[in-house]
């Protein structure tokens, strides 16, 4: 968690905070808004979930160069083994292989729906967990000074297309950097804190605290105030609601979040950015290549977590995008104690409806001492506010994105991640 997260605003806005104090009966509310999922088709709203690496993943035993002769000798005791050997990546292209913990994934990845970047990365080439996290967040590399997020941006350039105060929802006790600068974020560890308020509890808030909330009397407060209202008794009945999983989809006790992510998109209630922060991919020592070690452990967790997810959204998965993204890669060179130290590349996962999947995109120089960064580092050949970008302008809509990526000319040709 970077210093401003620590010490920043409360998780929620004013708006936000109704959320937490929705009133009426919990079964009326929970079969409205299970009614209105099922009379009213599934919605076309197009929904960008990031999921935050926090730590620096190690991209070179993610999408592993099976075909690099250097890799093999860089990491004799932490590298993949190559296809058709004892638990081998699984061959993606002839070049690059995946991890085969991350086998769930690969049915996404045959179907055109996952695609992954590799060499990816900030321009900025700092080496601190703190400072790489803040870039990416703000979007702003190697500018200290940005407080907002490039979510944040997004949401204010692009106004809402129907009456919902749901467009972004963050799974953290705190708002992050990305979404800062945007007050109706809502912001929360678990869905049932939702409706951990009684209704005894909430008489004086409904009665007087919303009315000073919107003491101005004019037609656009009421008609937000409703809205407001609305949303907070159709969530807190999504809280409190024990609907499961669909299709068939089964999630780890690990992947709450993606369960209930998918709960509030299959809701129906505007939502149109998520952000899910993952912690543990710091992996100096012990990291592992498929077998043993915290990196295989996590990449499985984080592979059935996402297919679940695919899963469960069914045909609504045709609006969704997710970006799994970190703040650096690691050193190309497995160290003294089994993992790898700070580094520089590393590779971004990007699945959904809308993606041009099956390939793996990116400028990858290889691991020879001549092509890595300061003879240490995979080097980082594709800034991360390409792909960024590009799924901000192809799938949210937003033709101009030089407000949310402030001081950004790309250099290249757009990578065509989506149709």
């Amino acid at each position: 968690m970077t210093p401003r997260e620590l010490s920043g605003p409360q998780a929620l806005s004013r708006r936000a905070a109704l959320s937490l104090l929705a009133a009426g009966s919990v079964e009326l509310v929970t079969r409205r808004a299970r009614a209105d999922v099922a009379h009213s088709g599934v919605s076309k709203d197009a929904v960008l979930v990031c999921v935050f690496l926090r730590g620096a993943a190690d991209g070179l035993n993610i999408v592993v160069p099976y075909a690099d002769r250097d890799y093999y000798r860089l990491r004799p005791t932490i590298a993949v083994a190559p296809p058709g050997k004892p638990n081998g990546a699984l061959d993606l292209d002839g070049r690059f292989g995946l991890n085969p913990r991350l086998a769930a994934l690969k049915p996404a990845y045959d179907a055109g729906e996952l695609a992954f970047v590799h060499a990816v990365g900030s321009p900025h080439p700092s080496r601190s967990h703190f400072e790489a996290q803040d870039a990416l967040q703000t979007a702003t590399p190697g500018q200290r000074s940005t407080n907002e997020g490039f979510l944040a941006r997004y949401l204010r350039e692009k106004p809402g297309t129907r009456d919902s105060d749901l467009r972004a929802f963050a799974f953290t006790d705190r708002v992050p950097l990305a979404l800062r600068g945007y007050e109706d974020a809502l912001c929360v560890e678990r869905l049932g804190q939702l409706g951990a308020l009684g209704e005894r509890e909430l008489g004086s808030a409904l009665g007087d605290g919303f009315a000073k909330l919107y003491a101005d009397g004019t037609e656009r407060a009421t008609r937000s105030g409703k809205r407001a209202l609305d949303v907070s008794t159709r969530l807190r009945a999504l809280a409190q609601s024990k609907a499961p999983p669909e299709n068939g989809a089964s999630y780890d006790p690990g992947a709450r979040s993606f369960a209930e992510l998918a709960r509030l998109i299959k809701a129906d209630l505007g939502l149109e950015t998520a952000w899910l922060d993952l912690g543990g991919w710091d992996t100096h020592k012990y990291q592992g290549g498929a077998e043993r070690g915290e990196l295989p452990k996590r990449l499985s967790t984080l592979g059935k977590a996402l297919a679940a997810f695919r899963a469960d959204l069914g045909p609504r998965f045709e609006r969704v995008v997710v970006v799994v993204m970190t703040e650096f890669g690691r050193t190309a060179k497995e160290n003294g104690t089994g993992g790898t130290d700070h580094g520089r590349g590393s590779a971004m996962l990007v699945l959904g409806g809308p993606v041009r999947g099956g390939r793996v995109y990116g400028d990858f120089h290889g691991l020879t001492p001549e092509a890595l960064y300061e003879r240490r580092d995979l080097a980082a050949t594709t800034d991360f506010r390409t792909v960024l970008g590009e799924v901000i302008e192809k799938h949210l809509g937003l033709r101009d994105t030089a407000k949310v990526f402030p001081g950004f000319s790309p250099t290249a040709a757009p990578l065509g991640l989506l149709g």
